[in-house]
């Protein structure tokens, strides 16, 4: 099913409508704080700071937490509601109840990399095999708290499944913007839950500008990554606390991020972080690192150059997932990765293809062309000197690679097709397959 196209564009609480929002609504959560200024607003449909611009980020007032407490709840990120922008009653709410997905013991894949003990984070295992159920679900919270009517992104795809999906389970009205060359599987996926699926004429830089002049102006509309992206955001953080849970309550040595927005590696940073103040882990070095393609590398450019700014670029990759020009987080990607001794790499398309395939047949996981920029990334760091193999490291798969088939299906290197034999044993042997 294709999307509609349209033309690209140049141009207490209380929510939204006046609504009033209940004690509790956003759990913990004490306000939205800007990130650069430090200059704090209520909580509420905001994601901009009114006195310098930048961009607003949910402080809480903690209560105590133990792992106890946590183990008890439920196998999904509800699990760690108490450190979540999310009312205490939150289970009671229809959600797609994403999270807790496998923490796997990459042996195979280490001995190829010649990395001594290797986990893959292996998120395509959420409802709609992606991460983005995670920061989506607390985006809904937030979208029912606030009295959104309609429940809307813009996306580059796995992003738009998510919020359909939720969406639908939710019995809320959902649009979904996406750029219009978008892969067709991911299309389909976005289009099964939503008869509102809008294809952009334009990139994803494009889709998000209008997504910010419409939930300007029109009232009622929650745009996850927009108007309640502080919200949205928090879900990511919930990788971070699983890591550190499955890992026996502590945390890696090193961790490999994907990099679009930047928001994931900046909030699993935060959770590990949050764990440590807690006192739910114990404090120690760690080093992160960020994946991203070639075709669409700002943040790898900065980190190489030494600079302190993102020079916004035009998307040109197979990994249409972390094709984000202008990334929102970057700069904030950049002092982690620094800070901690960790790097942000790139690789090119045809590695992205050979990172695919190999995580496929050293460990039967299928992922999607952001896993396989992550993967071939981490292939990378270890050849150029950049990551200590001896050293406890996790990598994030962040969606099923059913997704973008086209990416091993066509093109050099190619999964070949079956061999195609008679239905006899004469021509098993003369295939030499055995």
């Amino acid at each position: 099913m294709s999307a509609p196209t349209i033309e690209r564009t140049t141009a207490g609480t209380t929510g939204q409508g006046g609504h009033v929002v209940r004690d509790g609504a956003f759990g913990h959560a004490r306000a939205l704080k800007c990130r650069e200024c430090g200059t704090e607003a209520e909580l509420g449909p905001h994601y901009a700071c009114l006195e310098c611009f930048g961009p607003l980020e949910i402080a809480y007032d903690f209560p105590t937490v133990t792992r106890e407490q946590i183990e008890a709840g439920p196998r999904n990120i509800w699990r760690y509601k108490a450190l979540l922008p999310v009312p205490d009653d939150i289970e009671t709410s229809p959600n797609t109840e994403p999270g807790f997905t496998r923490l796997l013991r990459a042996n195979n894949l280490g001995a190829a990399l010649g990395i001594e003990k290797l986990w893959v984070k292996d998120d395509s295992t959420n409802p709609t095999n992606s991460f983005k159920d995670r920061v989506v679900a607390c985006a809904l919270s937030a979208a029912r708290e606030l009295g959104s009517t309609v429940f809307a992104c813009p996306s580059t795809g796995n992003l738009a499944n998510a919020v359909a999906a939720a969406g639908a389970r939710a019995g809320i009205r959902t649009v979904v913007f996406i750029p219009s060359n978008l892969e067709q599987p991911k299309q389909v996926n976005s289009a099964v839950f939503t008869d509102s699926l809008v294809a952009v004429d334009g990139n994803y830089d494009d889709v998000n500008k209008l997504a910010s002049e419409i939930a300007g102006e029109e009232d009622g509309w929650a745009f996850v990554n927009v108007n309640v992206r502080p919200y949205y955001a928090e879900g990511s953080k919930t990788l971070g606390y699983e890591i550190a849970e499955q890992l026996g309550w502590r945390l890696p040595d090193q961790i490999v991020i994907p990099v679009a927005s930047g928001s994931q590696l900046t909030k699993v940073h935060k959770a590990f972080q949050e764990l440590i103040a807690l006192g739910l882990v114990e404090d120690k070095p760690y080093k992160v690192y960020g994946a991203q393609a070639t075709g669409c590398s700002p943040v790898s450019v900065a980190y190489k150059t030494g600079g302190d700014a993102i020079r916004p670029v035009k998307p040109d990759t197979i990994a249409k997932s972390l094709a984000i020009g202008n990334p929102a987080d970057g700069i904030y990607v950049l002092d982690i990765c620094r800070s901690t001794g960790g790097a942000v790499e790139d690789i090119t398309d045809q590695q992205v293809r050979e990172a695919i395939v190999l995580l496929a047949r050293t460990e039967g996981v299928f992922t999607e062309t952001a896993g396989g920029t992550t993967v071939g990334v981490l292939k990378k760091l270890v050849e150029t000197g950049q990551l200590d193999p001896t050293l406890e490291t996790v990598v994030i798969n962040t969606g099923h690679g059913l997704k973008t088939l086209d990416a091993v299906a066509t093109g050099p290197g190619a999964v070949s097709a079956a061999a195609t034999i008679a239905p006899n044993y004469g021509a098993f042997k003369a295939a030499g397959i055995a």
